[in-house]
């Protein structure tokens, strides 16, 4: 998934002030209790104790990962706007502890388009019968089924990549059809966004930096048996020295998917022309030759 549309968020960690207001009785969802009235509409008690297990980051959890039951969820505005999700920021709170996160949550079934699943979902495979012919006819199920898979797809892979060493958010927790991933935040404005690579002016010494990082990258999901399948400067971010990559639920299996190789050679031609264009050369051929070796051997 790759949208255009960007939006750089608050620069301060602090929310802005609130009136509380008690909520209606006729209004209050079945799980309503009386500490709810303490939280505005855009706050949520945090997620964290109510997850299983298998569904929090890999350990040792980051310093900013907060496990606290009595943190807050408040959404802060929108980090970026797609086609099948959309990413908030969010910061997770506690009277002395506060974090700020990105949500990835992936749209209801009318309000989404999942136009370039097939060519990435080559070689998936579905468990549930039920499930397979769901999203083969294209019912609301199927559409809600689709869209669980692709942010379940997209958790397994933050958490894969995030474990094997390569430059990726780390993945907080999952919930649904939301993840919540670490905020990659530009180190010289505190508490916006990170920029996207195709935003950023470095220097030639950080630009050089930047390729050999990314080459690296893609030589890490090589190794896997990955593809980005979905690679350009839009899915980049720059955040001071470090590169990260992002927007994964596409990842494509180099083995399983019969345009895996395809969609590599297109990463590869992406990544060497945008930094081409920039002065840095790098044969896109003799670098598919090379991530084919790498994922095969």
């Amino acid at each position: 998934m790759t949208s255009r549309i960007e939006h750089d968020a608050p620069e301060t960690f602090q929310p802005p002030s609130r009136q509380r207001r008690a909520q209606p009785a006729a209004e209050r969802p079945a799980d309503w209790n009386v500490l709810d009235d303490a939280l505005s509409a855009d706050q949520r008690w945090s997620t964290w104790p109510s997850i299983e297990k298998s569904m929090r980051g890999p350990r040792p959890y980051p310093e900013f990962v907060i496990e606290d039951a009595a943190a807050i969820d408040t959404e802060l505005g929108v980090l970026k706007t797609g086609k099948e999700a959309d990413v908030f920021l969010v910061e997770r709170a506690t009277g002395d502890r506060r974090a700020l996160l990105a949500a990835k949550r992936y749209r209801a079934p009318d309000r989404r388009s999942f136009h370039r699943s097939t060519i990435y979902t080559e070689g998936r495979s579905v468990r549930r019968t039920r499930d397979a012919r769901a999203l083969k006819n294209g019912s609301t199920y199927g559409r809600q089924v689709e869209a669980a898979q692709w942010a379940s797809a997209e958790w397994d892979y933050l958490v894969r990549t995030h474990e094997a060493g390569i430059p990726v958010p780390y993945p907080v927790q999952i919930d649904g059809t939301e993840i919540l991933m670490e905020f990659i935040m530009d180190p010289e404005r505190p508490g916006a966004a990170a920029p996207r690579l195709h935003q950023a002016r470095p220097e030639p010494a950080l630009l050089r930096s930047y390729f050999e990082q990314l080459m690296e990258a893609m030589r890490g999901l090589a190794r896997l048996g990955f593809a980005h399948g979905d690679l350009s400067a839009y899915n980049l971010l720059a955040a001071g020295p470090r590169l990260v990559v992002i927007d994964l639920p596409q990842l494509v299996d180099l083995a399983a998917n019969p345009l895996g190789a395809e969609l590599l050679a297109r990463d590869c031609r992406n990544a060497c022309t945008w930094f081409a264009g920039r002065g840095i050369d790098h044969d896109p051929d003799e670098l598919l030759g090379e991530l084919l070796a790498v994922a095969w051997s």
